[in-house]
């Protein structure tokens, strides 16, 4: 099969392509391989509302949750169940991936109960049992970068478990995992781990940052304000990687760790769907294009890349004078940008608890019709 010409543009520029969703029907109709085939996708990302939005729909749970029932599995058993299946299926189905990029890419995401959002050795505890459970190389344990979640990454690194840390919205918690990752190394080749296997990706999330201080700026109101509209984001991303390049490629600790064969924790791009529609909806892809990126982009974005997409080399070396420019123009017209970043990631835990609310109560009600039927 023929790959995607933008989409492998976009490949060959540096940025792997992960999926974000999955699905049972996703993985057993084939589908999901397809991607790989035709559209360069060479990883996927969950998280609890893709697992609530995939187990509420159709069918292609009910028989699996069913024989749970039967067995007398309660509600948190059934969804640890599925959810690992699915997942433990889909790294079955980039094994090849992962063997051909040594590693690098070829992975899967599955996060911990976003009710352990605050609790450091809750979240450590999960990490290591999810990873026991789902069993494959390729699998990336999702911790959210919150206070607590950071000795969590030290910790769960420490064990050799790799790590995809999620919910990061500022450049300054971004340095702060970035460091737990590294005392994370530390700890593994203490603990006589071989760093070579362990792998890392750190979620920047990017459309939600706009969201948030378009809103601050339209509430402001001056013009000089609304021309800074649509700006944060990218702004925000590329000193992103300004930061990641300092920490991996300029700063002296991680070579000592490299030399034992670690690997750079690469900036992964989230939230890549635009959620206002006066933007070009490739805008999060397009504009965030440089080498050891990862962009992990829901169906419709993918689709809309595939189709319409650019891929612009330029877009982020080279931008971190003028992206600290936009900030300071953003704090000049009066956005408290570390009110934003506050405000982000108590929005981003909630959302994630209220979709496993969501999910717990769902499958709760389908293990009380099976035990009745």
């Amino acid at each position: 099969m023929t790959q995607n010409d933008k989409l492998a543009e976009l490949s060959a520029a540096g940025v792997s392509v992960w999926l974000d969703d999955l699905s049972r029907d996703l993985i057993t109709s084939g589908d999901l391989a397809e991607l790989i085939n035709i559209k360069s996708v060479v990883g996927v990302t969950t998280n609890p509302a893709i697992f609530q939005a995939a187990l509420s729909k159709g069918t292609a749970y009910d028989a699996q949750v069913n024989e749970l029932a039967a067995r007398g599995a309660d509600v948190d058993a059934t969804i640890r169940t599925v959810t690992t299946d699915d997942v433990r299926n889909a790294c079955d189905v980039f094994a090849g991936v992962y063997e051909e990029s040594d590693g690098v890419d070829g992975r899967v995401s599955i996060e911990v109960d976003p009710r352990l959002a605050h609790d450091t050795e809750g979240t450590v505890a999960q990490a290591v049992e999810l990873w026991k459970i789902v069993d494959r190389p390729n699998l990336l344990i999702k911790i959210p970068a919150t206070k607590a979640g950071l000795p969590a990454i030290t910790k769960v690194i420490a064990e050799g478990i790799s790590v995809n840390v999620t919910l990061i919205f500022s450049v300054e918690r971004y340095k702060e995992v970035m460091d737990a990752y590294l005392d994370g190394l530390d700890a593994a080749t203490e603990a006589g781990h071989d760093l070579s296997t362990i792998h890392s990706v750190a979620s920047f999330f990017v459309s939600r940052v706009d969201t948030e201080i378009d809103k601050r700026l339209e509430a402001i109101g001056t013009p000089e304000a609304l021309e800074l509209r649509g700006k944060a984001a990218l702004a925000n991303a590329r000193l992103a990687y300004a930061a990641y390049q300092e920490v991996f490629e300029v700063e002296t600790r991680f070579p000592d760790l490299q030399a034992q064969g670690a690997r750079a924790q690469r900036p992964l791009w989230a939230s890549t769907g635009v959620k206002n529609p006066e933007y070009p909806d490739t805008l999060y892809v397009s504009e965030l294009v440089a080498p050891n990126t990862v962009n992990t982009m829901p169906g419709k974005t993918m689709d809309a890349f595939a189709d319409h997409g650019w891929v612009d080399t330029g877009s982020i070396i080279g931008k971190e004078a003028e992206s600290r420019e936009i900030f300071e123009k953003i704090s000049a017209v009066g956005v408290d940008l570390a009110d934003v970043f506050v405000v982000l990631e108590d929005e981003g835990v909630r959302k994630f608890e209220d979709a496993w609310n969501e999910l717990l109560t769902a499958t709760a009600e389908q293990l009380a019709a099976a035990n009745e039927g």
